[in-house]
């Protein structure tokens, strides 16, 4: 069984086998009281094995880190903060731990320390919550999508394009050669589906793809990785107000239904981490999410420029900057911002161009503590104005004629929006650096693993 169901169980349960990792072992007269964890849930069970049938060559194995598997009868624990407990007829050692080695004691490490020991790190109670809920998270934002007509689909991971036209991609080359000979042109890693996605939906109508996305940006900021994965989903026939309203709707059922399914889980990141996550998450489901326009953002920012002191100045025809995303977020409005009508210049090419010829409908939603979390659009589906940006911008129109073939035959507004999936998780936990809740982080001058 699992110890999650063991939990849960509500009577006794005879001949129960459990399997798992030690995390502590106490010694008593006669019997020996360890603290089993199985990665099911982060509750312990304990186990209580008698003396009388574990040599003491054995029980000095049983050490924390090893792993171990326990045959008996699930009976009710006499022991505060526990219903049940397991007592051991049987103990076999999985495998052994030498515990002048094993870097996990009963202790708290830092978390640039545990960086360092990513593979066992899971191990602890607080990275084995953050991967239970970036599980959960997975699954409800599928649930949300595939609820409202929404196809799953695949984009490539080798590209030719650069969607974002920022430059920051990791370059494809086959091992051994200085140029790509593979693919006879330019490959890169792809840094979003979008564009590919784009064309799918301008046949299925809603699509979105869930996956890896890569940016060769020289940044060592805690919330910037150059593996991370997004969520992106595509909308034909639907505008920003719409895009906007999806975005904020997935949002609060994300959090809405982590908080019942993984309360546990992020119960310890609010008691050990983070006192106000819990009245910041119920506030974000139950409060709209505040929208300005990024003209508006700039004023209220200009405004507050004196008193706050920011590192950047604020100014029109400029991106925000973290430091103004945090005032907007967490002084000013206290609470979930969507800005949108950004200056076009500072925004892709692919982002339709509002009447006022200055504009693009592009919105960010920005979170208290995170940031920016989404990144939409409406699309450009005029095959004119869509030409002229990109004549404007330089671009290799060429390389990009089966994306105008999109707006050649049978065009349709359409939008969509990535939603980093990395920082969603940063602010369902309160963690603040992204390196601490991807398994595996890849950032500038670390590949372990």
């Amino acid at each position: 069984m699992l110890i999650k169901e063991i939990i849960d169980l509500d009577k006794e349960k005879k001949d129960v086998v459990v399997q798992g990792w030690v995390r502590t072992r106490r010694d008593s007269k006669g019997f020996s009281f360890i603290e089993l964890n199985d990665g099911s849930c982060l509750k312990n069970l304990q186990v209580v094995i008698d003396h009388s049938i574990i040599s003491a060559a054995h029980l000095k194995k049983i050490t924390t880190g090893s792993s171990i598997k326990v045959k008996g009868d699930i009976v009710e624990s006499p022991g505060k903060g526990q219903k049940w407990e397991l007592m051991g007829r049987e103990v076999f050692i999985l495998g052994e731990a030498d515990p002048n080695k094993y870097p996990l004691q009963k202790k708290r490490h830092s978390d640039e320390f545990l960086r360092q020991i990513a593979h066992l790190r899971v191990r602890t109670n607080k990275y084995g919550a953050i991967n239970r809920i970036r599980s959960t998270v997975s699954y409800i934002i599928h649930n949300f999508l595939q609820e409202r007509d929404f196809f799953y689909i695949h984009t490539p991971i080798i590209t030719s394009s650069d969607c974002e036209g920022a430059g920051d991609l990791f370059q494809v080359i086959k091992k051994g050669e200085k140029k790509d000979s593979f693919f006879k042109k330019d490959a890169y890693l792809t840094v979003s589906g979008q564009l590919t996605a784009e064309a799918i939906c301008l046949g299925l109508g809603r699509v979105y793809t869930f996956g890896p996305t890569f940016r060769a940006e020289d940044s060592n900021t805690p919330r910037h990785a150059a593996e991370f994965w997004m969520v992106e989903p595509e909308m034909a026939f639907f505008d920003l107000n719409d895009d906007m309203d999806l975005a904020e709707e997935l949002i609060k059922y994300v959090v809405k239904t982590t908080l019942k399914q993984r309360a546990e889980d992020i119960e310890l990141f609010s008691k050990f981490l983070d006192k106000g996550l819990f009245s910041r998450l119920e506030k974000l489901i139950n409060e709209p999410f505040v929208r300005i326009e990024y003209t508006e953002a700039i004023n209220i920012l200009e405004k507050a420029e004196k008193k706050m002191g920011f590192q950047f100045k604020p100014k029109w025809g400029e991106d925000l900057q973290t430091e103004h995303e945090r005032y907007l977020t967490e002084k000013y409005f206290n609470g979930p911002v969507v800005v949108y009508n950004y200056p076009k210049e500072i925004k892709p090419f692919y982002m339709r161009l509002n009447d006022d010829g200055k504009t693009v409908a592009a919105m960010d939603i920005l979170l208290p503590k995170i940031g920016e979390v989404v990144g939409g659009s409406q699309r450009e589906e005029r095959f004119d104005v869509l030409v002229k940006n990109m004549e404007r911008l330089e671009m290799k129109i060429q390389d990009y004629e089966w994306y105008l073939d999109l707006r050649r035959y049978g065009t349709v507004k359409h939008s969509g929006f990535g939603l980093g999936f990395d920082r969603l998780i940063m602010f369902l936990t309160g963690v603040s650096n992204i390196r601490d809740v991807i398994p595996f982080p890849r950032t500038p001058g670390t590949l372990n693993f």
